[in-house]
């Protein structure tokens, strides 16, 4: 049997519990303290006792508390005005309709069927309503003991009520409102009918903005949400409708929504119709607005609706010159195809040329690299690594058979090798003749060199003769970290596992930013560059990319980043590094925020089109965190995953200065780590997820304490919700 919570975060904005049995529970009234709620459902959840005041939450856009055992009158105070859905049907709720439910600009549904309510309906409900032609208003009463109507009973354009089962169906001045919803569906008036009132040209229709008959020449648009963050559109239409219009510089009533529908993702595709002020667009405001589309230049939206897709733009014949087309070429034919003999003939006899002295070139160029290359290595001493020959790595790794090749990377193969010490390690192996590959070779021996933590990779040595760069490094035996976290690793990391990792990372990435001389970014921190020891130790790999850190001018000023060209790895990137070219510390900060939502989802950086920051926002601003959690790393305590949660979402801020620095993340790691059970202590025995074995926290002193985060398990049925340590929930 499932416990509905006392006490609730007031940041949550979506709180839904459908179809769990709360056991006779009254809903308290602090939930009507929730200052930033959206959406409360709780339907069908066994509640009884009086409903809460909800005229105190001023965002409120969904209320749904039908099917309980609700009684007593309805709250009399007047709802938030952005609510388009009430749904309080199939309780015992009795008393009068308030009138505060009248003049609500942006209610769509009010559904109060089968309940005791009594006295008269006001018809402001429907009269004060400012609906345009392609809004409607749906208001179901039936089956109470409600005796009249005040106020006029006819009902404006896009207006449907239901009052079947009510003693003022004897009335005979109001049996139009008590038909049967199945004989009355198809009096409904639907706002499509509307053109069929007008007789409109063709690319006309009737626009929505006038109150008569008025035609317009609309835009078409086909438009995809990749991501949203709801199952149910409608409560969120309004505000989609206000965002998009607002990003386009247009008035809401001049967009229509024609048509929507869900696809597998879930995914939501929508058709739109964007009507003129007047009865056309001019040319520079179609314009405008093809461009705002196909250059992807709309403003941001809310989180909650993710990122979107164009899926076409149809513009009617009245718009046809409003985009100018390339004007065709007067020539002949025969003009055409001499011009183009010619061409082809120059470009062959220039290749020719080209290709001879790039030859030329070459040879020369090769040989000055190579006498380059010797004056290198006869100059490099470099104090405690080891300069290993050609011949012995060629023994190490069986002549350096496939067999013994571990990864693959941009630089090359990554070979393990056994030296004639027995000593096991890790040969980086560069692809013959890459320019890159040399950057990056000297690169790591200048720094590798001079770095000794135990969370970086130990360069051992390296091999630098004719067409052969190779680095010998420490041998991970638990290979990389994105390996670990794969579908098919074979001991999925428990959660005490994963933070010991997140940890032991930042703390490398920390020895870098403030130990090292000189303070390195590494500039591509993900999770293959994250590698694993036989004791699961989290070691901080590859700095083929890596930048040194600015250091002081002459008058001891220190900039705060390097510029540089853009590189690294996509899904890791900093948008700051990316937009301004500006290589800071809290790139790096950002990169590690990635792995740890990794670490946390199990998910890639980027997977069919969808980006993991974003997705994890999408479910914080949805109060949804706990249904995109890896399900392989078993159970975990509440606290310590929200609190990871919550600082893997700050080092992803998008503003620079938004991110802690990295010696903040290591000393909030090191904090939750603290307050982990002492169950959860890590052990080279004890790091596997085991199922059978579910960790319990030490009991809290007060219920509250487990419940003062925004992160509740929402849209999932189940018992124990309030347990600190959360059931297992399989991952998207």
């Amino acid at each position: 049997m499932a416990s509905l919570l006392i006490m609730v975060p007031i940041i949550l904005e979506c709180h839904q519990l459908d179809n769990n049995n709360f056991n006779g529970t009254t809903i308290p009234a602090s939930y009507g303290d929730m200052s930033q709620l959206l959406k409360l459902s709780l339907r069908n959840c066994n509640l009884q006792g009086e409903m809460p005041d909800m005229s105190r939450v001023p965002k409120l856009l969904y209320l749904d508390l039908s099917s309980n055992k609700l009684n007593g009158p309805i709250p009399p105070d007047r709802l938030s005005e952005n609510i388009t859905t009430i749904g309080l049907s199939n309780n015992h709720l009795t008393g009068e309709i308030p009138i505060n439910f009248s003049g609500l600009p942006r209610l769509q549904r009010l559904l109060i069927a089968n309940n005791s309510l009594s006295g008269s309906i006001p018809s402001s409900i429907w009269q004060n309503r400012t609906l345009n032609k392609m809004e409607n208003l749906t208001v179901e009463l039936q089956n109470n003991e409600l005796s009249n109507i005040t106020g006029s009973t006819d009902l404006p354009p896009n207006v449907t009520v239901w009052l079947q089962g009510n003693p003022l169906c004897s009335n005979a001045n109001l049996v139009q409102f008590c038909g049967s919803k199945s004989e009355g569906e198809s009096k409904s008036q639907s706002p499509t009918n509307n053109t069929l009132l007008c007789s409109c040209p063709p690319s006309y229709e009737d626009s929505p903005i006038s109150d008569g008959c008025a035609c317009a020449a609309p835009l078409l648009v086909g438009y995809r949400l990749k991501s949203p963050g709801f199952s149910d559109f409608l409560p969120y239409r309004f505000e989609f409708e206000d965002s998009l219009t607002s990003g386009l510089e247009l008035v809401r009533h001049q967009l229509y929504i024609d048509s929507f529908e869900w696809e597998e993702g879930p995914r939501l595709k929508m058709y739109l119709k964007l009507f003129p002020v007047d009865n056309h667009f001019n040319h520079s405001e179609v314009q405008r607005l093809v461009t705002l589309f196909e250059s992807w230049k709309i403003p941001a939206q809310p989180p909650i609706f993710g990122p979107y897709e164009l899926l076409n733009l149809i513009l009617l014949d009245v718009y046809k010159d409003a985009i100018p087309t390339p004007q065709r070429s007067s020539l002949s034919k025969g003009a055409l195809a001499g011009i183009v003999l010619g061409a082809i003939a120059g470009a062959v006899t220039l290749s020719t040329v080209v290709f001879l002295l790039i030859l030329r070139r070459h040879v020369r160029k090769t040989s000055a690299i190579s006498r380059k290359r010797r004056a290198s290595k006869a100059s490099m001493k470099i104090d405690g690594v080891k300069s290993f020959t050609y011949g012995e790595l060629a023994t190490a790794t069986n002549n350096f058979n496939s067999s013994t090749v571990t990864g693959q990377g941009g630089y090359g193969k990554v070979y393990k090798g056994i030296l004639v010490d027995g000593s096991v390690v890790a040969i980086k192996r560069a692809q013959e003749g890459s320019l890159q590959g040399e950057k990056e070779f000297l690169t790591e021996i200048e720094l590798l060199s001079r770095l000794h933590h135990r969370n970086l990779v130990s360069l051992v040595g390296y091999c630098d003769e004719e067409c052969e760069q190779m680095l010998v490094y420490e041998f991970m035996s638990n290979g990389t970290l994105r390996d670990n976290l794969s579908a098919k690793a074979k001991h999925p990391l428990n959660f005490a596992m994963r933070l010991r990792i997140a940890l032991g990372s930042a703390k490398g990435i920390l020895y870098l930013h403030t130990d090292a001389n000189p303070p390195i970014f590494h500039r591509d921190i993900k999770a293959s560059n994250i590698l694993l020891d036989s004791k699961y130790t989290a070691k901080v790999a590859d700095f083929g990319l890596s930048r040194l850190a600015p250091v002081a001018d002459v008058e001891g000023t220190v900039p705060t980043y390097v510029s540089t060209v853009v590189r690294g790895t996509p899904g890791y990137l900093d948008p700051e590094y990316f937009l301004t070219h500006k290589l800071t510390d809290k790139s790096d900060v950002y990169s590690l925020g990635v792995v740890f939502l990794e670490l946390l989802t199990g998910m890639q950086p980027i997977s069919h089109g969808k980006n993991i920051v974003r997705e994890v926002n999408v479910a914080y601003q949805s109060s949804m965190i706990f249904s995109i959690i890896d399900g392989r790393m078993g159970s975990y305590p509440f606290e310590s995953v929200v609190k990871f949660f919550t600082l893997a979402l700050k080092c992803c801020q998008e503003e620079t200065d938004a991110r802690p620095s990295m010696a903040e993340v290591v000393r909030e790691l090191e904090s939750i780590c603290s307050r982990m059970p002492e169950a959860d202590a890590i052990t080279a025995d004890h790091m596997f997820t085991n199922v059978a074995k579910v960790v319990t926290p030490p009991p809290s002193s007060s219920s509250s304490s487990r419940v003062k985060y925004p992160y509740v398990s929402s849209d999932v049925s189940g018992s124990n919700l309030v347990s600190e340590v959360m059931p297992v929930i399989k991952p998207r």
